[in-house]
């Protein structure tokens, strides 16, 4: 991955960051970063936002727009559009609905299986989903709270496009994570990207 593919990761993963945090990241002068991002500026791919901070002048905070978070697939979006028509076309929402229903399966049968071969302990569990996840395109990863709960981090939605055409898909992962992960934790969404958020979160709490 070349320097200007890290830095656009970089704002795809960890969200809006300043030019010398990236700098640092990136082992780049803050200079260097500030030109890489004024080059990903000019192809449209980032902007930026003065926040004020607690003292002193605001701060610049660089961040993907809406082409730079496109430079990460969804994947063969236009087809699954058409398809997700079609089927509604033919045989209505049931038909959608069976389709989900017949995905979700499948996919639970996936996780299931990774989750099943990982250590014990609710944070094995969650990093062996979220593994799952990554193989997919979902840039997936975990993050232990002080509270005991884990959050299963998505920075990325290959299929933001049909998810957002029919929001089953997303109620249909919900579901799969919490039978898959088991009875002894619950989980719920944090954050939804289609509710304007950067990002997919959910959050694991073991059932105490």
């Amino acid at each position: 991955m070349n320097t200007f593919d890290h830095m656009l990761y970089l704002l795809k993963t960890r969200g809006p960051q300043s030019a010398q945090t990236l700098a640092q990241l990136l082992g780049l002068t803050s200079m260097g970063a500030r030109r890489q991002l004024e080059a990903a500026q000019e192809k449209g791919y980032t902007d930026f936002a003065d926040v004020a901070d607690k003292v002193g002048r605001p701060s610049r905070r660089w961040h993907l727009t809406a082409a730079g978070h496109a430079r990460f697939p969804d994947r063969h979006a236009d087809l699954t559009l058409q398809m997700i028509t079609q089927v509604r076309a033919l045989f209505g929402e049931e038909g959608l609905d069976r389709l989900i229903t017949a995905r979700e399966r499948d996919s639970e049968a996936q996780y299931r299986k990774q989750v099943e071969q990982a250590p014990s302990g609710l944070v094995s569990k969650a990093a062996a989903l979220a593994g799952a996840r990554e193989a997919e395109g979902y840039m997936a990863e975990v993050e232990v709270q002080d509270d005991g709960s884990v959050l299963l981090v998505e920075n990325h939605c290959p299929i933001c496009a049909a998810a957002a055409a029919c929001q089953g898909f997303c109620r249909s992962e919900l579901n799969v994570f919490q039978r898959v992960l088991g009875d002894d934790c619950t989980v719920e969404r944090a954050e939804h990207l289609l509710s304007g958020s950067r990002r997919c979160v959910y959050r694991i709490r073991p059932v105490r």
